[in-house]
């Protein structure tokens, strides 16, 4: 019951000691009130006044799971022929389920690039943000005004973040870390399309094998189940891990591996 009554003013801010008693109550559990004011207090929760006049942005990002999703760049180091060269990839990621969208891949993006993405993510067929009300994106200028006008003719709103809160896009940045760690510390991309390849790689992995905490434990939204339909393909999973990778420009042979540098033979 400690737990309960300490649980639910959090995510009912507006609830009032009555409330909660009331709430106990169709439980089957009687609680007086001088009691729950005492258990919030030693959770340093405040009185409902004073809890709801302000809204945590955990609560906010709860309240409206289904509606948001945030986009963020990160950049890889690529070795080339011409010496190491710096791609910038660009990624949704919707915040219930966790899917993640790499939308494009550039040495380096500009306003048009930005705007064809922004049009690609909301085509009404396949566009991975048609059914998205709210786009998170920190104050980096590439996210132009023509690319937020392609989003809102689309019904997309989009929110820009305040200056220096890598904390209020936390799973943007926690799915930056994964790959980071997991993947790209790994191996060296040798050519643009070994970096598509590799970053195309962990994105499935992601999906459909990397089970998520947050999500107890479970594969991000209908992963599992496509997983389930993919158990009878007759290609293994450690099969397609080790299947040749095409980059033929690299001049090189490369193999896929589960996230571990191999030398070519």
């Amino acid at each position: 019951m400690r737990a309960w009554s300490s649980e639910w003013p959090t995510k009912n801010p507006t609830w009032g000691y009555t409330r909660i008693r009331g709430a106990l109550q169709n439980l089957g559990h009687e609680l007086g009130r001088s009691t729950i004011k005492q258990i919030l207090a030693d959770h340093g929760i405040e009185p409902a006044p004073e809890r709801g006049k302000r809204t945590s942005w955990k609560t906010l990002l709860e309240a409206h799971w289904g509606a948001l999703a945030a986009t963020d760049f990160f950049t890889v180091e690529v070795l080339t022929t011409h010496g190491l060269v710096r791609y910038a990839v660009l990624f949704v990621i919707d915040l219930e389920t966790r899917r993640v969208h790499v939308a494009g891949i550039i040495h380096e993006a500009y306003g048009a690039w930005m705007a064809q993405v922004a049009r690609n993510l909301t085509d009404p067929a396949v566009g991975f943000l048609r059914d998205t009300l709210y786009l998170i994106h920190d104050r980096d200028p590439l996210f132009t005004q023509e690319f937020t006008e392609i989003l809102a003719a689309a019904g997309v709103k989009t929110v820009k973040l305040p200056a220096r809160s890598p904390n209020l896009k936390a799973y943007a940045e926690r799915f930056v870390r994964s790959i980071r760690h997991e993947c790209l510390r790994r191996v060296i991309p040798l050519c643009e399309q070994h970096l598509r390849q590799i970053v195309s790689e962990y994105v499935e992995h992601y999906h459909l094998e990397r089970n998520h905490q947050g999500l107890g434990n479970a594969l991000p939204g209908s992963a599992a189940r496509k997983l389930e339909r993919r158990g009878n393909d007759s290609m293994s999973g450690a099969a397609r891990r080790n299947a040749p990778l095409l980059p033929s420009e690299c001049g090189l042979i490369l193999w896929r591996t589960s996230f571990r540098t191999v030398r070519a033979p």
